[in-house]
């Protein structure tokens, strides 16, 4: 286990990957009779496929939350330290 502190946006990139490998094995499940001939699945699989398409918006939903986040962090450090003469204006 880390020790890193969860970040925001951490838990929806876990629950998108989750997401997107259920998502995968449906295809591959859905695909797998084409190859194999036999019957084709119920419909049901091919809608469970699209949770392969919402987990990756979902991941990428967690990524942009996490990066505006940390860039707030960094606006506030900034802010926060004193700001030091450049070198041009020492000259």
């Amino acid at each position: 286990m880390s020790d890193e502190t969860p970040q925001a946006g951490d838990l929806l990139v876990r629950i998108g990957a989750i997401m997107f490998l259920v998502g995968a094995v449906a295809t591959l499940a859905t695909v797998a009779p084409l190859f194999l001939g036999t019957d084709p699945l119920p419909s049901v699989f091919y809608w469970v496929c699209m949770l392969m398409g919402a987990g990756f918006v979902v991941a990428a939903a967690g990524v942009i939350r996490s990066a505006r986040a940390q860039r707030r962090q960094a606006d506030a450090a900034a802010a926060s330290a004193p700001s030091a003469p450049s070198a041009s204006s020492a000259t």
